[in-house]
């Protein structure tokens, strides 16, 4: 298996890279469409219900199937010998940068469901704040893996 991982590398590599963009399009952009349902739109209507399945429709066909792509990829590179020095600094914080990232996806999942059932209390002055959590959380997971400090 090992081998298999070695020879594979590149590809497993280029595989991860192209579901974290995926994956990383879809953290953006779904806090930006409930700033939008927020603040453009009551709870009931077409607009309401357009939205919502923009939401439902990003979260399902692109982020979800991205995130669990990232996760296998990167746990291939994690399985390939050589890739990571778990005595570094780096894989820690790249490991707890992902898994706050993957935290971040289950509560955009749980703020959908609250749309959907006309619950949602969080403002967009709010999900414009928890836009800034995938960028900060990207950029420590990039010079985790660049600079590896």
């Amino acid at each position: 298996m090992t081998e298999f991982l070695a020879l594979a590398y590149p590809w497993v590599k280029s595989l991860h890279v192209i579901s974290v963009i995926a994956w990383m399009a879809g953290l953006f952009y779904l806090p930006r469409l409930f700033v939008y349902h927020v603040e453009q739109v009551g709870e009931e209507g077409k607009t309401h219900d357009m939205f919502t399945t923009m939401e439902r429709r990003l979260l399902k066909a692109i982020m979800n199937p991205a995130m669990i792509a990232t996760w296998v990829f990167g746990v291939m590179l994690v399985l390939t010998p050589g890739v990571v020095d778990w005595g570094s600094i780096w894989p820690w914080t790249k490991t707890a940068s992902v898994l706050a990232m993957t935290w971040f996806h289950i509560w955009l999942g749980k703020r959908r469901k609250d749309f959907l059932a006309g619950e949602n209390t969080v403002s967009g002055r709010n999900y414009r704040l928890m836009n800034e959590v995938p960028t900060v959380l990207m950029i420590v997971i990039v010079f985790s893996v660049i600079v590896r400090f």
